[in-house]
């Protein structure tokens, strides 16, 4: 994302809004997106094995069963465990090894990850509807849309599937899975409004023993029948798909497709853990303990074909059953972790990004920016999850339903990763066969999982389209709101005249008005001027901006304007992976930028609050669209608190627009 310049209308009211900024030349340039040489830390690579590979690292308890099952057969056959084996193992090398690991976290914004840091590189943000830039963005918005499916089916699968282990050991404890899976579940969504910070020491260590133990077991298995080494050969995946028939087959890549859900989460997390220690954990642990495993749970099959209906626990001897049974419990909450805090921060993005309406977003470490909690998404989350458990019941049903998100996510992901390429310059022909080919092994998993959208596919493309559409209805609205907002301030001259030429009352003190534009007087002020025929003493017009770039340095955070002796234009900019503070940036324009100490001294903050009425007359968006936008107006965030503003220092505004 990356382009500067133009009102960000997505505030309620005039306050200030995420506005993106065009980038001097070299910044868009291939060589100043490079992320920056970082000392290699040990505690970065521990860590990412937690966060980054929680979701992939669980897969091992419920992909390779679901890809032997789709053969189609009561029992494991050599030939489909084979095949099967194979198939997931190349999996990883191309999809995610080569493709992510090597090319796409290539694709950084400033050191940061994910499809928002591929929208700010593409410049897409400004786009003007039903241009091409405008389809863009619509793509760039789906896959975000896309990780809200993730989230709701990840946390169900991957616990359900560890709580199932119970079935191996006590059969005639099947009926509790569900129950105790719903338990886990909503013990992890309570516990989120304390922070992932205390779960998060224990990310790694306990990761580091979870991958540990795959390889072991792994190990144990090959060991008792060493012919499923043939499955090293990709030929072997080729010939059963070949043989197997185009129903058989595609079922079997929709199944396999499991074993790399969560590679995505390599690029997502970037930012927090940089390329080298998520390449160094990923090649030197994740990978070889995730092969070793699957190697493992196919020799399982051909000594035992009766052990389909969960290889993965019968790779442990018998006493290890039930401690086996907790560490995957454990494991899966620290996958579902991961996968909810990885929500939160999207959310975070989207907002000050103008995708979303404020919400409320809670910081629950002094220390961690990164550390924060979204009550309402929580929540949301929280219902998706529970109901996706009670819906399907088992991790077999759900498989049907994980997967077809995740294989469209990747698809995105490697369109705009081609796009990027070209924008930096590389040789097209070269852009062309490189993501070409990648581009057409996820259309193909694509194709395979798209057939089980009537099996619960469904589910997560319909979390999707709720998420897409409200994207799209929010950052629609918030451009008409600001059309009209265009068309009725004042200008500043204008304003000064008549100040000049009428002069109000003067209220003792600072008054700060938020304003979305960084030119015009926003239209409280000219309200309150109009209704009360007064103006505090001194006054700042204050927008926030929000940049295509992660973080801004403190010192380029405030840009200070003299339009008058007792009149001050104040713009602050922040990077999307900041919280934007008034208080703070005001306190950043006194120290750098020359704004006189008095006009931040117990100053009051003016807000436009505006209440937005749909009209029927079709010149702007569909009716419903429309009440969708006035709703979320409403029950959005207030400016004041968003932008951390003490509430008593905030006076609101009122303004009618119809759209």
């Amino acid at each position: 994302m990356r382009q500067r310049a133009g009102s960000h209308p997505g505030l309620p009211g005039e306050a200030p809004v995420g506005q993106l900024g065009t980038v001097d030349e070299d910044t868009s340039s291939k060589a100043a997106t490079r992320e920056p040489v970082k000392r290699l830390k040990p505690a970065l690579i521990l860590g990412a094995l937690g966060v980054v590979y929680g979701d992939i690292g669980t897969s091992p308890l419920y992909a390779f069963k679901e890809a032997v099952k789709a053969a189609g057969h009561g029992q494991a056959e050599p030939a489909a465990v084979i095949g099967a084996v194979s198939l997931i193992l190349w999996a990883l090398l191309v999809v995610v090894s080569l493709k992510y690991a090597v090319l796409i976290l290539r694709a950084d914004n400033h050191g940061e990850g994910g499809i928002v840091a591929m929208l700010a590189l593409l410049g897409a943000r400004h786009a003007e509807p039903r241009s091409r830039a405008g389809l863009l963005l619509v793509v760039g918005l789906v896959g975000a849309a896309l990780l809200y499916g993730d989230g709701a089916i990840t946390p169900a699968i991957s616990v359900l599937s560890a709580v199932e282990g119970l079935k191996v050991e006590a059969p005639g404890l099947a009926r509790a899975v569900m129950p105790i899976t719903l338990v886990i579940l909503v013990g992890l969504f309570l516990i989120q409004s304390k922070g992932a910070a205390f779960i998060g020491r224990i990310f790694g260590p306990v990761m580091l023993v979870w991958f540990a133990v795959l390889a072991l077991l792994g190990i144990g298995g090959i060991l008792h029948a060493p012919q499923i080494l043939a499955a090293l050969n990709p030929l072997k995946a080729v010939e059963f798909l070949t043989h197997a028939g185009w129903h058989v087959s595609f079922a079997m890549l929709g199944a396999a497709f499991l074993a790399v859900t969560g590679g995505e989460a390599m690029y997502a997390d970037l930012g927090h853990f940089g390329a080298r220690p998520i390449r160094l954990a990923w090649f030197g642990l994740v990978l070889p303990a995730l092969v070793i495993n699957y190697f493992g749970q196919g020799a399982v099959l051909l000594a035992e074909p009766d052990a389909i209906e969960n290889p993965f626990y019968r790779l442990s001897p018998d006493w290890a059953h039930y401690p086996l049974i907790g560490l995957a419990t454990v494991a899966t909450v620290i996958a579902s972790q991961a996968i909810i805090s990885g929500v939160f921060s999207l959310t975070q993005q989207a907002i000050q990004l103008g995708f979303l309406p404020f919400i409320r977003i809670v910081h629950t470490a002094r220390d961690a920016q990164g550390q924060i909690y979204v009550p309402a998404v929580n929540w949301l989350l929280a219902a998706a999850t529970l109901s996706a458990v009670l819906i399907f019941e088992t991790s077999d049903a759900l498989a049907g339903a994980y997967g077809i998100a995740v294989s469209l996510l990747m698809a995105i992901t490697t369109l705009l990763a081609a796009l990027i390429a070209r924008r930096w310059g590389f040789n097209p022909l070269l852009v062309f066969a490189v993501n070409g080919v990648f581009l057409l092994i996820d259309l193909v998993f694509l194709s395979a999982n798209s057939v089980k959208i009537f099996e619960g596919g469904w589910y997560p493309l319909v979390l999707t389209a709720i998420v897409a559409v409200t994207m799209l209805t929010w950052l629609q609205g918030t451009r008409l709101i600001e059309a009209h907002r265009v068309g009725a301030r004042q200008d500043e001259g204008a304003f000064v005249a008549a100040l000049q030429a009428h002069p109000p009352i003067r209220l003792p003190g600072a008054g700060a008005f938020l304003s979305a534009a960084t030119k015009g007087i926003p239209l409280h002020m000219t309200r309150f001027l109009e209704r009360s025929h007064a103006l505090p003493a001194r006054c700042t017009i204050v927008t926030a901006l929000y940049e295509e770039m992660p973080v801004v340095p403190a010192t380029e955070r405030a840009e200070v304007t003299r339009i008058a002796p007792d009149l001050y234009r104040v713009t602050l900019r922040y990077g999307f992976m900041e919280d934007a503070s008034i208080p703070d940036g005001l306190a950043c324009a006194v120290a750098h930028r020359g704004l006189p100490a008095d006009f931040v001294e117990d100053v009051t903050v003016f807000v436009g609050h505006e209440t937005v009425i749909p009209k029927r007359d079709h010149r702007g968006m569909a009716a419903w669209r429309e009440t969708l936008f006035a709703f979320m107006m409403r029950n959005g965030e207030r400016t004041g608190a968003f932008f951390c503003v003490p509430a008593r220092q905030v006076v609101e505004v009122g303004t009618e627009i119809e759209i």
